[in-house]
């Protein structure tokens, strides 16, 4: 982007300023190559705040960060995903995984399940159609779908989609788990209620404190990992590891590894990790 054409003073010290705050409160680490995205995205805040520019933004940040910095991150979070993405997953949950839960579990007749890092809710909703479809209906199912963006939460807790969004489903599932838009919403469908009530989705930054107590069956924390450094996805691997009872599952995302760490997982093959210490 030519620097006459922006709208606000934008220099490399001010984006210096704000991906060491980025990475320090969410251990998110920003590369150069994200520095006109970092213009594009904070300009419309920096517009609404009536600042004058990216200096005033970095005082503005520092100085407010209980009022801003929830701003900050919906706005600089990437969130790509979509219904069954990386469908080999949901085809080892639904061959293998579940199957072997249900002998497992069958005296507690549950599933805990956690989706970390889930973005719109694609990932939590693909899980609780898998789950829904394999599991007995006297089992409980528990699917906790967190994420830092409060705005992608929001849009997941609501459960509204456009039509292209969904293109990917079955027209089988679509029937069965959605509810098709009219009127103005023709475009749109919402997720059952019945499907819905599986998940809690709540906002959590990965780096600070977990609330979460006791183990979950499996743990989905795909295309996450990639944000941070060596150091930090040791930390969250062995954190994921305290998680989880031995025996169980830990999936990432298809450009993610856990080679070269020391954790307690081995891989399966397929970026689906099995905890054996």
């Amino acid at each position: 982007m030519n620097e006459k054409s922006r709208e606000f003073t934008y220099t490399w010290d001010d984006f210096n300023v704000l991906r060491k705050i980025s990475n320090e409160h969410s251990g998110i680490l920003v590369p150069d190559d994200k520095f006109d995205m970092f213009y594009s995205r904070l300009s419309k805040r920096i517009r609404l705040l009536g600042l004058n520019d990216f200096k005033h933004y970095c005082l503005f940040l520092q100085n407010n960060p209980d009022l801003e910095f929830t701003e900050f991150i919906n706005a600089i979070t990437t969130n790509l995903t979509s219904f069954f993405r990386e469908n080999h997953h949901f085809e080892f949950l639904r061959k293998k995984l579940i199957p072997e839960l249900l002998k497992k579990n069958n005296a507690t007749k549950q599933i805990k399940v956690w989706s970390a890092g889930c973005s719109t809710g694609e990932e939590p909703y693909s899980l609780a159609m898998t789950l829904a479809e394999t599991v007995p209906g006297d089992w409980r199912i528990r699917i906790l779908a967190t994420d830092l963006d409060t705005n992608v939460l929001q849009t997941a807790a609501n459960g509204v989609y456009l039509t292209d969004g969904v293109s990917g489903v079955s027209q089988q599932r679509l029937q069965r788990w959605f509810k098709k838009g009219s009127g103005m919403n023709a475009d749109k469908v919402k997720v059952k209620q019945e499907l819905q009530r599986l998940i809690v989705f709540k906002q959590l930054n990965l780096i600070r404190e977990w609330p979460m107590k006791g183990y979950f069956d499996f743990i989905f924390c795909r295309n996450v990992l990639i944000y941070f450094d060596k150091k930090t996805k040791q930390t969250l691997a062995n954190r994921y590891a305290r998680m989880l009872p031995i025996g169980a599952h830990l999936f990432i995302g298809h450009s993610e590894s856990l080679h070269q760490l020391d954790t307690g997982f081995k891989l399966l093959g397929n970026t689906v990790y099995q905890r054996i210490k």
